[in-house]
């Protein structure tokens, strides 16, 4: 069973601890187990009943009625505020509890809404990322297990996949359709041993949406392969991101490989263990050390212009 202590609950609500237990001694909101230790502790059942009434309460509900709500009727209030233009605060909630729930039909309409009224580029920068950061919690506390982010993950990769496909067919048939004759090459993959692809996915949206040239490569592509690709691609970018692990080398090991062995094109590198081995590893040509998405979109764009860049 998944537990969450009330600092919690306060973080993935919003709802203050004083005042969820206010709540709970007033209105019987909700009921507080007991560990063996005699430790107070929430479960699944409560999380997505108190996400569902601080949506709700933004919406200008009071607590007293919310309080005397089913959590059927609670969910189906939730479901019928997603068809109105919502506030971040209410799109992360709303994000939060379908995926608790694994209601993929709710997760797919918060999802395409927001494609569809803020754009692929907003959506993912100030609403996507942001849910993934808001739910870390629940991966340090162990309270999401894989199933939780395979389902999420994969809808989300789904959604990126469809709006690359659209690039494609906004630029139509014909020879001049696709990126531009200036246009720089990409390469995009991730080292063997790492399989997380949705930031580079969405990096692959983000360079051919700048009329770019992109081979997408994916997670986990074997390092000799990648002097096939260099021979036959020639790209003047590679972009990689260094997430979870590696099969064999430390990063900094990696990367002194990548300088020796493909040292005619730039290589963005991006990720979590590369910002961490910043001060470890010699950040200079062909090495570019890529901090976020800002970033990466400044660099492409200046790179696409024809101006230097500062490493």
């Amino acid at each position: 069973m998944d537990r969450f202590s009330i600092k919690d609950m306060e973080a993935l609500t919003g709802i203050k601890a004083a005042t969820l237990r206010m709540w709970e001694t007033r209105y019987n909101l909700v009921e507080p187990k007991r560990s063996t230790t005699n430790i107070r502790y929430y479960d699944q059942d409560d999380l997505r009943k108190l996400l569902g009434v601080a949506a709700l309460m933004r919406q200008g509900a009071k607590i007293s009625h919310l309080a005397k709500m089913s959590p059927e009727d609670l969910h189906q209030a939730v479901c019928h505020q997603e068809l109105g233009p919502l506030p971040l605060d209410e799109r992360l909630e709303a994000l939060t509890l379908a995926m608790i729930s694994l209601d993929e039909p709710a997760f797919q309409r918060l999802l395409t809404r927001a494609f569809d009224q803020c754009g692929v580029e907003e959506a993912m920068m100030d609403l996507i990322f942001p849910f993934f950061r808001r739910i870390g919690i629940l991966w340090q506390t162990g309270s999401i297990n894989p199933a939780h982010e395979h389902f999420i993950t994969n809808i989300i990769r789904q959604k990126l996949i469809v709006a690359i496909d659209r690039l494609a067919e906004q630029a139509g048939p014909g020879p001049s359709a696709g990126p531009s004759r200036s246009a720089r090459r990409y390469l995009l993959y991730l080292p063997e041993g790492e399989f997380h692809e949705l930031g580079l996915l969405f990096a692959s949206f983000l360079l051919k949406a700048r009329g770019q040239q992109v081979a997408y490569i994916g997670a986990n592509a074997p390092y000799p392969d990648l002097f096939v690709l260099d021979q036959q691609y020639r790209p003047d970018f590679t972009l990689f991101s260094m997430t979870s692990s590696l099969a064999q080398d430390s990063v900094a090991d990696y990367l002194t490989r990548i300088r020796q062995d493909f040292p005619s094109c730039t290589h963005l590198v991006t990720g979590p263990l590369a910002v961490l081995a910043e001060d470890q590893v010699r950040w200079e040509s062909p090495l570019v050390l890529v901090k976020d998405f800002k970033d990466l979109i400044e660099r492409v764009e200046a790179y696409a212009a024809g101006m230097s860049v500062a490493i």
